[in-house]
């Protein structure tokens, strides 16, 4: 395998380019399951890179799980690094709209969340990827300069220099948004809460992805709205045709809907269905809420662009936190609620008044000093890395039959197993044995997808979590064997 020196690419690091060239003779066949790699020395000549270099590529490779070291040997392609379980197909929800009922969830998720579990049930950052460090630093820096403003009531829209910088934020999703269009929240649910508070009435329809993040669920149940189900790919977002019937037929008020790397699926839009669904509910004149919290987990080379950035009519109404990236406990979220900005502002206020300030400033400072885009760029490879391992446990340990989402970003994973796995079965088995899971039935209001569960890819690859995913295989046998 002859290869030519590298070219000038200042978008990426030399081993990042390096396993990028070895990644792609993987993936087109030039280099076939089993095939041992060029030796360390071989690639450090033909590429004119440092030895180091090479060594840190193949690591990544290694991360990534598509290839392995043996003692001695040198490097291989791993046996399973072509072979993926299908995705799974589309489901066909109930056609009626039917009122919620979350309560399984709330259950099953503070079983899910029991201290000392292996966590591949909640969809939280892994903590230990999380510069905790700096952002400590910063809020006691925010605490010292300013301690009167830090504990100062504020007033909706919110803390103006968090808001200016989630602004310049914002055009990396492709918006032009102003500061004062931007209004904070306690997290992304926060604003997703307000936004369906300020489109609906109690009784009203909401249309939503199937299956759907649950917490979705559980505000829709809140406040009396009623759910109703659309066919979702695993690959590329909503079924617009499905939500076109709806609406002719003046079922629904609202859309709700996890834009990038949705939740539980992973699946996201390209831009051109994201113009032809911004089209589609400005024909009839009915408001979107965007989800956008995973949009800058994007393992691509560029960011996926929000809905929001094909907005002309004020109609979509944009939610996204740094939950995912920063901090979940800061609660520093923001939703752009274009021509309900009011409504939001009015709810914010009367619901719990403000986003506490310290939280914001301690954010807002971070992003001032240059550190979140190399932050990023670290925790997209990681997550990216992580999303692999998990991909390549479920090829060894699942039944063959198991169905598997491909995500391009965020860190959830959706399995389909055979048919006669009850997820529920497998939850509480599981738990029993000190790891939790998310069964498929609290993603549908119609406690659909019962032999289907979610896994969190977020943790660094463990021999812990490694047993986990081989227990989990050995009980889906062992269900199998007693049905």
């Amino acid at each position: 395998m002859q290869l030519t020196p590298l070219t000038d690419r200042p978008d990426l690091n030399l081993y990042q380019q390096v396993a990028e060239r070895m990644e792609a003779a993987i993936q087109d066949g030039t280099l076939q399951p089993g095939d041992r790699l060029p030796s360390v020395r071989k690639l450090h000549r033909q590429l004119s890179v440092s030895i180091s270099t090479v060594l840190e590529a193949y690591r990544l490779l290694e991360d990534r799980g598509l290839i392995q070291a043996r003692p001695q040997s040198g490097y291989y392609v791993k046996p399973t690094a072509l072979s993926s379980p299908p995705e799974p197909m589309p489901y066909a929800p109930p056609e009626q709209a039917r009122r919620v009922d979350n309560s399984l969830a709330f259950q099953l998720m503070q079983a899910i969340r029991q201290p000392g579990a292996v966590q591949l049930g909640a969809a939280v950052p892994a903590m230990e990827l999380l510069p905790l460090k700096s952002l400590n630093r910063l809020m006691g820096q925010v605490l010292r300069d300013d301690p009167v403003q830090a504990h100062s009531y504020d007033v909706p829209p919110g803390c103006e220099p968090l808001r200016q910088a989630v602004a310049r934020r914002l055009m990396d999703a492709g918006c032009a948004i102003a500061p004062d269009q931007i209004v904070t929240t306690n997290g992304t649910f926060e604003g997703v809460y307000l936004s369906l508070m300020a489109v609906t009435q109690p009784g009203d329809t909401v249309a939503i992805e199937s299956p759907t993040y649950y917490g979705l669920l559980e505000a829709l149940e809140s406040l009396h709205l009623k759910a109703l189900e659309l066919p979702t790919n695993p690959r590329d977002g909503l079924c617009l045709e499905a939500l076109e019937a709806v609406l002719k037929r003046q079922q629904v008020q609202v859309c709700a809907i996890v834009s990038n790397f949705s939740n539980p699926l992973g699946s996201c839009m390209d831009d051109g269905k994201k113009q032809q669904l911004v089209a589609l509910m400005n024909r009839y004149d009915k408001p979107l809420i965007e989800d956008d919290i995973y949009g800058d987990l994007h393992f691509g080379p560029t960011r996926p662009k929000a809905i929001k950035a094909f907005d002309t009519e004020g109609l979509v109404l944009y939610c996204s936190s740094y939950s995912k990236t920063l901090s979940p406990g800061l609660r520093v979220g923001w939703s752009v609620a274009g021509r309900y900005q009011a409504q939001v502002e009015q709810l914010k206020w009367v619901m719990n008044q403000t986003t506490a300030i310290a939280p914001q400033l301690t954010v807002a400072a971070f992003l001032a000093n240059g550190g979140y885009d190399r932050h990023l760029r670290h925790l997209r490879r990681l997550y990216q890395s992580h999303m692999a391992k998990m991909t390549q446990a479920v090829c060894e340990y699942f039944p063959l039959q198991t169905r598997l989402t491909r995500p391009e970003g965020g860190h959830v994973l959706w399995v389909e197993l055979p048919q006669e796995i009850s997820a529920m079965a497998l939850h509480k088995a599981a738990l029993e044995r000190g790891i939790s899971i998310a069964p498929g039935v609290i993603f549908s209001p119609s406690r659909s997808y019962e032999n289907c569960l979610r896994l969190n890819t977020s943790s660094p690859w463990t021999p812990e979590l490694e047993k986990a995913m081989a227990t989990l295989g050995l009980l889906i046998h062992e269900q199998r064997v007693n049905v």
